[in-house]
């Protein structure tokens, strides 16, 4: 299989590895610090091995006006990712899944001994309800929660976050969240940007391919009950 630098090496049919891998998906239109924010924060409080940053063919619920090419989507992800603990891969495209719950269901019987956690900004936890089958979704994978600025009282008081606060989590044992059978989640405070890949493609950044990382911009964010 053609691997692209720094993609690492996801076998599209799977195998036998016992590892932690915090699965962090989207258009990445483009990838931005933001994301890479999510990767890095998960790996320290999940215990993780790596972070797959899964570049979707197409959101469903992201229109196609505007939306860069997969290969000009990919390339943003790898100009942010090490290729060791963070690992750029086209293996949706490869699976021709389009949504999370195929997704997670395919890569479970592919990897069966690899403990999964789904990795979301507040952003995208606010809108779980919006998924095909996200009830059916929580109950397959773990899920982790990071803030993002003016997200995170529609995440946690949302629809998806009034149904699953049963199964949450204090962030203290976020550690053991890969470890927990689903459903189960846990909303991690830390670090946030504001930075978004509309800003960044309405600023013009994306196609001149400068650097989607900004030197400031961040802010601390506790955790809200």
């Amino acid at each position: 299989m053609r691997q692209v630098a720094k993609s690492g090496h996801v076998p599209l049919y799977g195998d036998g590895r016992h590892t932690r891998i915090g699965l962090l998906g989207g258009s990445f239109n483009p990838a931005h610090a933001g994301h890479l924010a999510i990767a890095r924060r998960a790996l320290q409080a999940l215990k993780l091995d790596q972070v797959w940053f899964m570049v979707s063919p197409g959101n469903p619920l992201k229109a196609v006006e505007g939306m860069a090419p997969f290969a000009k989507r990919m390339a943003s992800v790898l100009a942010l990712v090490d290729g060791h603990r963070l690992i750029a891969t086209d293996i949706e495209a490869r699976l021709g899944t389009r949504y999370t719950l195929d997704t997670v269901r395919k890569l479970h019987r592919r990897f069966p001994a690899v403990q999964f956690v789904w990795l979301t900004g507040a952003d995208g936890f606010a809108t779980l309800s919006r998924w095909k089958g996200w009830k059916n979704l929580v109950k397959h994978v773990p899920i982790a929660v990071m803030p993002r600025p003016g997200q995170n009282t529609a995440a946690l008081h949302g629809v998806a976050g009034h149904y699953m606060a049963r199964w949450r989590i204090p962030a203290r044992r976020a550690a053991l969240l890969p470890t927990l059978k689903p459903p189960v989640w846990a909303f991690l405070p830390g670090r946030q940007t504001g930075i978004s890949a509309t800003s960044i493609r309405q600023s013009g950044a994306f196609d001149s391919g400068a650097s989607h990382i900004p030197p400031s911009g961040l802010s601390h964010s506790g955790e809200r009950s």
